[in-house]
């Protein structure tokens, strides 16, 4: 049996210095939001904090701590906000809207310090600030992203994970990902597919729903015109929807992706596994670029953050939006709690 109650305890790491983040979780804190649906810990440099204050003109009364022992146990009384200072940057020498060895390490430093304390039982996910992939890579954590430093930082390198988009209520998850539009053909069997739908299905299911409803999207313009025009369809994705089925799963598919999300974005589904990359990720931010959330599926604690990205355009101007982290936010909660009871596959 869980031994956390009530709200959960989420770290909100503020994300690349240089970017949005602070100025996002800024106005969150001064609007009572991030209070409203958890018992946040913020993480980070107390001057990159205030920094985002100026910039989006808003001020809140909170507690430093030097520890996240003490950070956590404040944050569980519910008595106020409450920063766990890492002192990692000096926040005047933060040139904003610059990609940053600097910066990269010290947001991967504080990701994986949070999640050890995931491990040792103090936190129970973190809904962190966006991150700039280069900045990382310059820091010196050399992963394809964010979602393989999670992997191995948590022990599931040997298992499915990977990377999933929320928008509107709409999940999307993907068979191969990184990787040339000339490979993806080759990637997709019926383990990678299989595994994909695996992680979707499950991934939902922590997330709340009872039964989802997963789609699969074909490769091939009109879904191979029965194998006229490629027969990945009929050799790859028809098996695995089957044994997806045949272990009680609701999946349905393969459909034509030119329509299938006309008919996701009605409903029809919870969620869609696409085959590549952009497949599912044009839709998505076609639709609602500003509103999309990332979730980290696979990983043992819950894993958030908005789909947006740093956004250097705007940096420093106090003119961002909140939404897509709220949505974030707000989903991180509700994932945390139900993963009190959810029996880990």
């Amino acid at each position: 049996m869980s031994q956390f109650t009530g709200k959960p305890i989420l770290a909100v790491p503020l994300g690349d210095a240089a970017g949005i983040g602070p100025e996002i979780i800024a106005k969150l804190c001064a609007n009572g939001f991030l209070m409203e649906h958890a018992k946040p810990v913020l993480v980070g440099d107390e001057g990159v904090l205030k920094r985002g204050m100026r910039d989006t003109g808003v001020s809140f009364s909170y507690t430093v701590f030097g520890t996240m022992e003490d950070a956590v146990e404040e944050a569980k009384t519910e008595s106020g906000l409450v920063l766990m200072d890492t002192k990692s940057l000096d926040a005047s020498k933060v040139e904003l809207s610059v990609v940053s060895a600097v910066n990269g390490k010290e947001e991967a430093d504080n990701l994986v310090m949070i999640m050890d304390y995931c491990k040792r039982g103090l936190l129970e996910g973190f809904c962190f600030g966006p991150l700039n992939k280069a900045a990382m890579k310059n820091g010196g954590y050399h992963f394809e992203s964010e979602h393989e430093l999670f992997a191995q930082e948590l022990g599931v390198m040997d298992k499915p994970h990977g990377e999933m988009n929320v928008l509107d209520g709409l999940w999307t998850s993907r068979a191969t990902s990184h990787i040339p539009l000339k490979d993806v053909s080759a990637h997709l069997t019926l383990k990678t597919v299989g595994d994909a739908i695996d992680l979707a299905y499950e991934t939902l299911k922590r997330a709340g729903y009872e039964d989802p409803k997963v789609a699969i999207a074909a490769i091939n313009p009109h879904g191979g015109d029965s194998g006229t025009c490629g027969r990945e369809e009929i050799d790859v994705l028809r098996p695995a929807v089957a044994r997806a089925n045949a272990e009680g799963r609701n999946i349905v598919g393969p459909f034509p992706s030119d329509t299938l999300f006309i008919r996701a974005f009605k409903g029809e589904f919870d969620a869609v596994v696409t085959m590549y990359h952009d497949q599912g990720q044009i839709a998505l931010k076609l639709k609602g670029f500003e509103r999309g959330v990332t979730v980290a599926p696979g990983q043992p604690y819950a894993i958030t953050t908005p789909a947006h990205g740093t956004a250097y355009d705007i940096a420093g101007t106090g003119t961002c939006t909140t939404s897509a982290f709220e949505t974030a936010y707000k989903l991180c909660a509700k994932m945390a709690v139900t993963d009190r009871t959810y029996q880990k596959q």
